[in-house]
């Protein structure tokens, strides 16, 4: 009778344990883990995470619209400093938001960084919006404070997505932020063709003041959304991550062997960060990595493609002789080319090796930019209009290759030892080559001719491809412990060779 006893017990035990889990599925947990809410479903969790994409590519490419009706409303024609300044300033103010939010987020938690990124989006949108007559250098200094989000959102986004996704959906993560992000860049580009018949002084200012709205949408968004379970686990919130596993995955099981996989990363995570320092990464055993996944960022940069989609109505202006606030088809035009490189990306990701499709598309990349600069040197009378033209091949295998392929490299090539710094310096390599390469253009066109400086630019994009032949391993189908360790070798005959 006792054993019996006990025996019933124990399965009431049992039932009660799993009618209690089943109970906590049907709750969502805010980012303290304290209050729990009604559940919401993993497509709403995926979307508003990864919606901050969308403010990254809408801040990105509004100015792109607003500058010549910015431009003329301030008479800046002519002040190449000044315009270079106002639409790279979101860019220099990122180089820091990606630093700090990598940092912060660490400490306050995921979620809470982008409600926070939000906030400073809303904020800097109607501060831009609101900008007293020729404030040049008030608008310089809200658009940086924009950056700040700009690059917040810029590291956060794919963090908070490659926590909450499971394992067979990180590889086209970066992909997805990508189309976000050239989403929220089209969109901006719309917005600023249907305002383009609003006069002057308001055209521009509601052109940046709108970006508030999806900001609004983000935050409302974000509230409801849980804090990742990587985050929890690291503060000794274990419960907590396994009941948020639990609203994203199938079964229990399948739960606790990924509780026990962040529970066993975390700790390597910990015990290789304590004995890591800048100075590892130059070090023998990583230097090939680091040269590779930095280099990579960079060369991304400082081949001109933020030049096009910065300022392509001033280029089209440039060629054609009409008003440039006249061109607002053209970002539409890029914008379309981008997102469909994106989805075309989603497909051929993992069909192809990263460094053929670099390699392809780096090399038409850059005869794209040299042609016109060749073409006109053997028929000067040839249409102006050529330049566009090969701008948009440009663009269109950009949008599949260099644009998203960065990201997938700079994610596979580091080792778990160095990951987190090495990947601050490739972010702030790159973000670094966006605000010199959206600063420096209009200077560089103002000394020279259009085709010659993207003709610049083109030799830049042949010698990233020689960068990727000769310095960049190929991590397609292999693991990151087989990356690291044909990486090591690598660095370790190089020192080998120069001693």
């Amino acid at each position: 009778m006792m054993l019996y006893l006990n025996h019933e017990m124990c399965s009431n035990t049992n039932e009660q344990s799993i009618g209690t889990r089943t109970k906590e599925r049907k709750e969502m947990v805010t980012s303290t883990g304290n209050a729990p809410e009604k559940k919401i479903s993993s497509a709403f969790i995926y979307f508003f995470g990864s919606f901050g994409g969308i403010l990254f590519g809408y801040d990105i490419g509004v100015m792109t619209g607003a500058l010549p009706f910015l431009q003329n409303d301030w008479n800046l024609q002519g002040n190449a400093s000044i315009i270079g300044w106002i639409t790279s300033a979101v860019m220099f103010g990122a180089i820091f938001g990606g630093a700090l939010a990598g940092q912060l987020s660490d400490r306050l938690g995921r979620r809470k960084m982008i409600l926070i990124s939000a906030l400073i989006f809303v904020v800097g949108s109607i501060l831009s919006g609101i900008a007293p007559h020729n404030g040049q250098y008030y608008l310089i200094g809200v658009r940086i404070l924009l950056g700040l989000a700009v690059g917040a959102a810029s590291a956060l986004v794919p963090a908070y997505m490659s926590e909450m996704a499971p394992a067979h959906l990180r590889g086209r993560l970066s992909g997805i932020n990508q189309t976000m992000i050239v989403s929220g860049m089209l969109l901006s580009y719309i917005v600023d063709f249907l305002l383009k018949d609003l006069p002057e002084t308001i055209a521009w200012r509601l052109m940046l003041g709108l970006a508030a709205v999806p900001a609004i949408i983000l935050f409302l968004g974000v509230l409801r959304l849980p804090e990742s379970p990587r985050f929890l686990v690291n503060h000794g919130f274990v419960d907590q991550a396994r009941r948020v596993l639990g609203y994203i995955r199938k079964n229990d099981k399948e739960v606790e062997a990924e509780l026990a996989d962040i529970q066993n990363t975390a700790a390597s995570e910990a015990q290789a960060q304590s004995k890591t320092t800048f100075a590892t990464l130059l070090s023998d055993k990583y230097r090939y990595l680091v040269t590779a996944g930095v280099g990579v960022a960079a060369f991304q940069q400082f081949q001109g493609a933020n030049a096009i989609f910065y300022y392509i109505p001033l280029i089209v202006e440039k060629a054609t002789g009409q008003a440039a606030s006249s061109q607002l088809m053209w970002p539409i035009i890029q914008g379309i080319l981008l997102v469909l490189g994106s989805l075309i990306f989603l497909v051929i990701a993992d069909k192809f090796n990263r460094r053929t499709l670099l390699t392809v598309g780096g090399t038409i990349m850059g005869l794209s930019f040299i042609l016109p600069a060749v073409i006109n040197s053997i028929i000067p009378d040839a249409d102006p209009m050529m330049i566009v033209f090969f701008l948009c091949i440009y663009v269109a295998f950009y949008s599949f290759t260099w644009a998203p392929l960065t990201w997938v490299i700079v994610g596979e090539i580091f080792p778990l030892a160095i990951r987190g710094r090495a990947s601050g310096l490739a972010s702030s390599f790159n973000w670094i080559g966006s605000f010199l390469v959206g600063l420096l253009f209009p200077i560089m066109t103002a000394s020279f001719s259009q085709a010659a400086v993207f003709a610049i630019f083109g030799v830049i994009c042949l010698l990233g491809v020689c960068f990727i032949r000769n310095c960049v391993p190929e991590t397609r189908g292999h693991t990151l412990e087989e990356i690291e360790a044909a990486g090591t070798k690598k660095s370790a005959n190089a020192s080998m060779h120069n001693a």
